[in-house]
């Protein structure tokens, strides 16, 4: 009687355990892919949109390449004394081109671009 106290329990944990990582294999590990990025990277060795690209937004364009120069040629801005620039934030409603102009600044300077939608944001911190 003593002997089935503990081995009873300890049964029903390890088919505990099993039962939850038998669940996680079957639906492609998404049950335990809490830190996985669902960013996409586009490599800059091959840009596959540039400025020309990109109608309309000629402010916009005009200031962005400010910084794909300092992308480019960042130690003649420097030797001027100019601040290295930590981000640019683009602001607009939805369907205005802020990624294409994005994508754009990417491929003119030949830098990699991650994408990733809003909704794919499942964790409270990311990055």
């Amino acid at each position: 009687m003593v002997l089935l106290s503990y081995t009873l329990p300890a049964i029903f944990v390890i088919g505990f355990i099993y039962f939850i990582l038998r669940q996680a294999q079957g639906s492609n590990n998404q049950a335990l892919s809490f830190g996985k990025s669902k960013a996409r990277m586009f490599s800059g060795e091959q840009p596959t949109v540039t400025f020309d690209d990109v109608a309309g937004a000629d402010e916009a364009k005009e200031e962005l390449q400010e910084v794909v120069e300092f992308l480019q040629q960042p130690e003649k801005f420097i030797g001027l004394g100019a601040r290295i620039p930590k981000g640019v934030l683009l602001v607009g409603s939805p369907g205005t081109g802020k990624t294409l102009l994005a994508k754009a600044v990417s491929g003119e300077a030949g830098v990699p671009f991650f994408s990733i939608s809003g909704s794919e944001f499942v964790e409270m911190f990311v990055g």
